[in-house]
């Protein structure tokens, strides 16, 4: 049996297609995120250790109230983010080249679901919680990465101040 050149490309094609809607189907993807372990913006932190609970709102004017937080490394922090909007929002936390990477994943499958503890999911009127222990000092971003919701503005930063 021949094959012709386009034949063998169509069948790549396929397999890839259908080998990166298994990857993307636990709302995990590419840089090892939901590992539980240190990244370049802390930790997954344990309940009980947090020090604070700040209380973030997300609306649909594509805003975060606060939007500007400050915390001290080392420092455990209990996030109850609420969407206080008429549309699906979320919170994800990481450094800018993360969220960006993230971004272009959420235009390609904007229905992924995430399990990472960096970030939340929220439909209309409900509310969840990030608890995450910041190791490191400086910058930290958050941003809703649904499609359209970071180029309205939707994007915060957590400043980490030395010990």
């Amino acid at each position: 049996m021949k094959f012709k050149h386009s034949s063998i490309s169509q069948l790549i094609a396929m397999i890839a297609l259908a080998t990166s809607g298994t990857a993307f189907a636990s709302g995990t993807h590419a840089g090892g995120h939901g590992d539980g372990g240190e990244t370049a913006i802390g930790k997954p932190g344990v309940a009980a250790k947090a020090s604070r609970t700040i209380t973030i709102e997300m609306s649909d004017n594509m805003r975060y109230t606060p939007s500007n937080i400050q915390v001290k490394q080392g420092e455990t922090v209990r996030f109850i983010v609420k969407n206080v909007g008429q549309v699906k929002h979320e919170l994800s936390l990481g450094t800018e080249k993360e969220l960006l990477e993230h971004l272009e994943q959420m235009k390609k499958f904007p229905e992924m679901e995430h399990d990472e503890p960096s970030k939340v999911t929220l439909q209309p009127g409900k509310q969840g919680e990030i608890v995450w222990q910041f190791t490191k000092a400086g910058g930290v971003n958050f941003a809703c990465l649904m499609p359209g919701h970071y180029e309205a503005g939707m994007k915060g930063a957590v400043q980490v101040g030395k010990k």
